[in-house]
């Protein structure tokens, strides 16, 4: 299966494609994408939508799997980052693929056995997982290849057969 990881963001969102093919995990592409700050929030999200229609249809993924907002600061902030969530998840509705969203927390059990394990712990685990020369940078676009992990590995244990 191959499955497109999101961290969404509206400045930066991480991205990752990962494919399982007996028991093996590859990470076939990953990045990071931003919008500029001086553009209407519109057209950032404009941009959003039409980069993950372009991931979605250049790698032909089966699955998108989100990561779910956690914020307990600045509601502004988190409003609009929510916007691009939702403009991510629009895409995968519209291109019919199967769509799953994850906790930070669930990622982080997912990856590193412990729910508390700081963004470090993680990139270290998705690095070896993966079996990747270095921890992907920036942090966005490690989440965004946990999350896609976080999918592969729920769908292991049965969580998502339906």
């Amino acid at each position: 299966m191959r499955v497109l990881g999101i961290d969404p963001g509206i400045a930066r969102t991480g991205w990752g494609i990962i494919e399982e093919s007996s028991g093996k995990f590859l990470a076939l592409d990953y990045g990071c994408f931003e919008t500029p700050s001086s553009l209407e929030t519109p057209k950032r999200l404009s941009e959003i939508y039409d980069k993950i229609i372009s991931l979605i249809n250049k790698y032909k993924v089966k699955a998108l799997s989100v990561e779910e907002l956690f914020f307990n600061t600045n509601a502004k902030t988190a409003f609009v980052v929510g916007q691009a969530r939702g403009v991510v998840l629009l895409a995968g509705a519209q291109k019919k693929i199967e769509i799953e969203v994850y906790t930070p927390l669930q990622v982080k059990i997912a990856i590193s056995g412990y729910g508390r394990a700081e963004k470090a712990q993680v990139g270290k685990m998705v690095k070896t997982i993966l079996n990747l020369k270095e921890i992907p940078r920036p942090d966005d676009t490690a989440d965004a290849l946990a999350v896609g992990l976080t999918h592969l590995f729920s769908r292991k244990v049965g969580k998502h057969d339906r």
